[in-house]
């Protein structure tokens, strides 16, 4: 079961870094930084501008740790397309960190032996008898969705064109519905995710969109294709439709 709680994860050791990325070696810089983090919690830290160039442009960035940069990375790309929801940016850092494990997406839990090649076959378990593996299932329709569809959107649309493969609008269809269903589960009530997933299922396509933000400029930032460009312009639109 995925849990949003990278935030939680975040050591000392992070906020410490954070704190010498933001200060760039201002004494006056830190000593204010510092206050922050007593009075505001480390939440002021995460939110502030500074970071996620520092992380990008300093020698000290490379020290940070998987948790931490995708945590500000995804929070900076949500906020961007009007999502300041914290709790939002921390269940959707956390896929990216557990799908971003090997052999991760194609399961429902690291110690599952079923591998799933297709959000269809995902589909046609979400009312397996098993309650545990049906809300596993569902989560993970959306999660693997958001995935696919946020981080690598230019494979999806080659596909598209060169092989007939489903577009975007398939994989928004589908995550959308993995989320809701999974709302619906009473494990989800039992462990306090019903909101998030109703939340993430409703504001799927601006989740999406804010993830091809990140792969685009991040992940692939030299890709130049037609079917970049045209996703891009349908995208804009989307982005106009969802904000």
């Amino acid at each position: 079961m995925l849990l949003g709680n990278v935030r939680a994860s975040l050591t000392r050791d992070d906020a410490q870094l954070a704190l010498r990325l933001i200060a760039q070696g201002e004494a006056q810089a830190l000593e204010a930084a510092e206050l922050r983090l007593r009075e505001e919690g480390i939440d002021a830290l995460l939110d502030d501008p500074r970071l996620l160039p520092a992380i990008i442009d300093s020698r000290v960035g490379m020290q940070v740790s998987v948790r931490l940069l995708w945590y500000v990375v995804v929070r900076r790309a949500l906020c961007r397309v009007g999502e300041e929801d914290r709790a939002l940016a921390d269940y959707v850092s956390a896929i990216l960190l557990h799908f971003g494990a090997r052999g991760r997406a194609e399961r429902i839990s690291p110690s599952d032996d079923q591998v799933y090649a297709t959000l269809a076959e995902l589909l046609g378990e979400v009312d397996t008898p098993d309650a545990q593996r049906s809300f596993l299932v569902r989560q993970h329709l959306g999660n693997y969705a958001l995935w696919s569809a946020g981080m690598f959107p230019d494979r999806i649309e080659h596909k598209r064109w060169r092989r007939g493969g489903p577009d975007l609008d398939y994989y928004e269809a589908m995550g959308r519905r993995g989320f809701a269903l999974a709302a619906e589960h009473r494990l989800a009530q039992e462990h306090g995710l019903d909101a998030l997933l109703r939340i993430a299922s409703s504001r799927f396509a601006a989740l999406r969109l804010a993830l091809n933000e990140v792969s685009d400029t991040l992940l692939f930032p030299h890709v130049n294709s037609p079917e970049r460009l045209m996703r891009q312009v349908r995208s804009e639109a989307a982005w106009r439709m969802v904000s």
